[in-house]
């Protein structure tokens, strides 16, 4: 079993920033890879980021590389996503999600648990 609770999420103007973190707890979190969704109204949800148990390899959707940055800190249970050069069509509800496997996958059929969501609101 993996919980996981996300914060970090807010209003922000177009051009900003912000860094949601995802606090995890059950199974030893170095043992399995993160990655981050987001949902926006109306719309499905899909694949933002995604990083390997150790940190040493990461993964972005198109949409967001050379903007966001996806960490993690094994010493604090805890995975990040740095937004930065934010937009208004980023605006969704952010999901951080437990792939129970050492490298990540990209479909969210791979992730085994999932936090509650945290808002992100991009004004223009």
């Amino acid at each position: 079993q993996v919980q996981l609770v996300e914060s970090g999420g807010g209003l922000v103007q177009a051009g900003g920033s912000l860094r949601l973190s995802c606090a995890a707890s059950g199974r030893t979190f170095s043992s399995y890879a993160m990655g981050w969704f987001r949902q926006a109204p109306g719309k499905e949800r899909e694949f933002v980021a995604a990083i390997s148990w150790s940190g040493g390899s990461t993964y972005y959707a198109d949409s967001v590389k050379g903007r966001f940055t996806i960490s993690r800190d094994n010493a604090k249970n805890t995975v990040y996503l740095q937004m930065n050069s934010l937009k208004p069509e980023d605006t969704a509800v952010y999901y951080c999600a437990a792939d129970l496997e050492l490298d990540y996958g990209l479909g969210l059929g791979e992730y085994d648990y999932w936090g509650q969501g945290t808002q992100v609101t991009v004004s223009s």
